[in-house]
């Protein structure tokens, strides 16, 4: 029987990314989008290509109030394109960044943050560990600011850190069913999130292109392969880890 991964904000850059190498792993693909469905259905047609099957549902990650309505519908999705009542992996991808220096940030900037990367997060995975497979496995998303400081990404930072943390409860407390927990940390990553500023600012690509050891900045292939690796029985004894996958940066 083929694995099943759900992976949050699936329509583009990482989440899309790792959709599709996951599917090139034999795993059919579940993904959310908040509202570009148009993206997501590109990658639904994608993971058809490389014979899997999937799904995409939106959910926006910051109404946590509305987790409950989105894990029902999960649930007559496995059994209605599955027969099956449980999924294999979940990847929690959603998020969004925000620039702001710490002088600067308000609390409607802080508390969006903490919705979708820190709050969400949360209830969503305890919303669906009750689908989760025994022997499974969580792959949240933190980034490598969580680890060295540029100023202007405290506050999304912190939601990171705090990411981080969640993640080593949450393979405590699951390791007895099975399931396997770790975070994954990108550095600066060449696609859409980082794109405005980017452009804004192409000296900042070429000064973290040059504090990387491999020479550039990263791209969204990069990290998906990762991911897929992570859920692969390949690492099976790898639990409770930060695995920054930045090409080197700030060595």
């Amino acid at each position: 029987m083929k694995k099943v991964a759900l992976i949050t904000g699936g329509s583009r850059g990482l989440g899309r990314n790792t959709a599709i190498a996951l599917s090139k792993k034999e795993t059919d693909i579940i993904i959310t989008y908040n509202t570009q469905k148009e993206k997501a259905e590109e990658v639904i047609a994608e993971v058809e290509k490389n014979g899997g099957k999937a799904v995409a549902l939106q959910l926006n990650l910051g109404e946590v109030k509305s987790l409950s309505k989105f894990v029902e519908k999960l649930s007559g999705i496995l059994l209605t394109h599955w027969e099956r009542t449980h999924f294999d992996f979940l990847v929690n991808n959603a998020g969004f960044g925000i620039y702001s220096p710490i002088t600067q940030t308000s609390e409607e900037q802080f508390d969006s943050l903490m919705n979708v990367h820190l709050k969400g997060v949360f209830f969503l995975t305890q919303k669906l560990l009750p689908f989760l497979a025994d022997n499974g496995a969580i792959v949240n998303f933190s980034t490598g600011l969580a680890r060295f400081s540029v100023p202007g990404y405290a506050a999304y930072a912190s939601m990171k850190g705090a990411v981080e943390v969640f993640t080593k409860y949450l393979a405590k407390e699951l390791g007895a069913r099975g399931i396997r927990v770790n975070v994954i940390a990108p550095g600066a990553i060449d696609n859409d999130f980082n794109k405005s500023n980017f452009e804004k600012h192409p000296e900042a690509k070429e000064f973290l292109a040059s504090q990387t050891a491999l020479g550039r900045v990263g791209r969204s292939e990069d990290i998906g392969s990762v991911v897929a690796a992570i859920c692969s029985d390949a690492l099976g004894w790898v639990n409770g880890q930060r695995i920054e996958a930045s090409g080197g940066m700030f060595l």
